[in-house]
């Protein structure tokens, strides 16, 4: 399977990396110097799990790998390390039935596979035109002040489409 960077397999485009400072060990390290944490083996290499992968990990899988580097580290520390992340602003935190962590902030939605469970990054310039006028109509009926928005898809990816997998597909998280 080949990947090309910046789409998804339906062609949908997805949203590069912008995060101010890369992936790479130096960068988490500068990353949680710069929003003033101190700097832990367990907590980097949580940020740089989350900053390495592009499929929106669990706790529980960003455990997993952490353990592959540091073997006593415990789930405890990793969600305490993620909630930190999410409070400082390095990491998004995804609701749903089970929590999923995504180091992209920049404005973005997201595709939900109801077949495999995959979580791909949907560029916000796609929904833009439309979403604007909906969040205006929306604050307008009620006399609301809408801070943010979140607009999610789903249904299977291509991938999943030819496997053919999925016909009697999941129903979305509520």
């Amino acid at each position: 399977m080949v990947k090309h960077p910046g789409r998804l397999r339906s062609g949908m485009a997805i949203i590069p990396d912008k995060s101010p400072v890369g992936r790479s060990r130096d960068g988490a390290a500068a990353a949680l110097r710069a929003v003033g944490l101190r700097l832990t083996g367990p907590r980097r290499l949580v940020l740089e799990v989350v900053r390495g992968s592009d499929a929106h990990p669990t706790a529980e899988t960003v455990h997993q790998m952490v353990r592959c580097r540091l073997p006593r580290v415990s789930l405890g520390t990793v969600y305490r390390n993620l909630r930190l992340l999410v409070a400082q602003g390095l990491v998004k935190e995804l609701p749903g039935p089970q929590a999923r962590f995504d180091c992209n902030l920049s404005e973005h939605h997201h595709f939900t596979c109801l077949a495999c469970g995959r979580i791909a990054d949907v560029a916000g310039p796609l929904t833009e035109r439309h979403s604007r006028p909906l969040v205006s109509r929306v604050a307008s009926s009620g006399g609301l002040s809408v801070t943010h928005h979140r607009i999610e898809f789903y249904g299977r990816c291509a991938a999943c489409r030819r496997k053919g997998r999925g016909r009697a597909a999941r129903r979305p998280p509520s």
